[in-house]
């Protein structure tokens, strides 16, 4: 049984990788998968404790341009706003997350019903963004004025709704306020490690007396696999979506949630 856990924590560390930053949600995605797989995380913390892979992936395919923001900060007034500006775009989500920090893990966590609505609903909302004929403002994410930045935050909060997508929320944010299809993309990965390590660290205290040493070799399976996926998807996506948008991970969206209201309404 033991090996058979690890294997399913090695498939959803690389569903987590794979989904995180792409417009599909990947906690959707690993909530269904756990679900018709009867994995059972305690007290639903794998599911967010193995996004810190996906965050140090960021951080390491980022690090030359996160290592010059840092040593811009003390000369750069362009710095200074575009890190205001991400602490700005993470305070709607940071109170909203604690608030209701019960709710999302006990009920929203536990209906793969409300997922594959979302998912389905998300998918058509990137469709309609997709095609409308918008023109964007902004080119470069760390020139997003901060009104625009804590508009996109608040779109963040959307994805409080697991089957949402949280990269999918800031990104259709960012393009309705906007910022080009590139631009959306890399503002949600920077977004992404104030929002997912704060997420990390919450849940990690919340589940602090629950978890024991025999969580940690799935924990640490599903860390890695989300670690290595994470870092090839990132390196892929800014490309492909300057070049094609968004409509494939739509399509993606709509085909995962169709066949998983399928296989809810008929297995359960």
């Amino acid at each position: 049984m033991e090996h058979q856990t690890i294997a399913e924590a090695l498939l959803l560390g690389l569903l987590e990788g794979l989904t995180e930053f792409i417009p599909v949600s990947s906690t959707g995605h690993i909530l269904l998968a756990g679900h018709f797989l009867g994995f059972q995380s305690t007290g639903k913390a794998f599911e967010v404790l193995i996004q810190l892979g996906a965050i140090l992936a960021i951080l390491t395919v980022y690090f030359g341009r996160l290592w010059k923001i840092a040593t811009d900060l003390p000369s750069s007034p362009r710095a200074r706003r575009f890190v205001f500006g991400i602490l700005i775009a993470f305070l709607p989500a940071a109170v909203i997350g604690a608030l209701a920090h019960g709710f999302i893990k006990t009920v929203l966590f536990e209906t793969p019903m409300l997922i594959c609505i979302m998912l389905i609903l998300g998918g058509l909302v990137l469709l309609w963004v997709d095609k409308l004929p918008l023109k964007p403002t902004y080119h470069e994410a760390m020139d997003f004025p901060l009104p625009v930045c804590l508009a996109i935050g608040f779109f963040q909060c959307l994805a409080m709704i697991p089957g949402t997508s949280r990269s999918g929320s800031t990104i259709v944010g960012a393009l309705l306020m906007g910022a080009d299809k590139r631009s959306a993309a890399e503002f949600s990965f920077f977004l992404a490690m104030p929002t997912m390590a704060g997420a990390f660290a919450y849940d990690l205290f919340k589940n602090r007396d629950i978890l024991t040493a025999a969580d940690l070799p799935i924990i640490a399976t599903g860390f890695i696999a989300a670690f290595v996926m994470a870092v090839i998807v990132v390196r892929w996506l800014l490309d492909y979506v300057s070049r094609h948008g968004y409509a494939l991970f739509a399509w993606w969206r709509l085909a995962v949630g169709g066949a998983g209201l399928v296989a809810l309404l008929v297995w359960g």
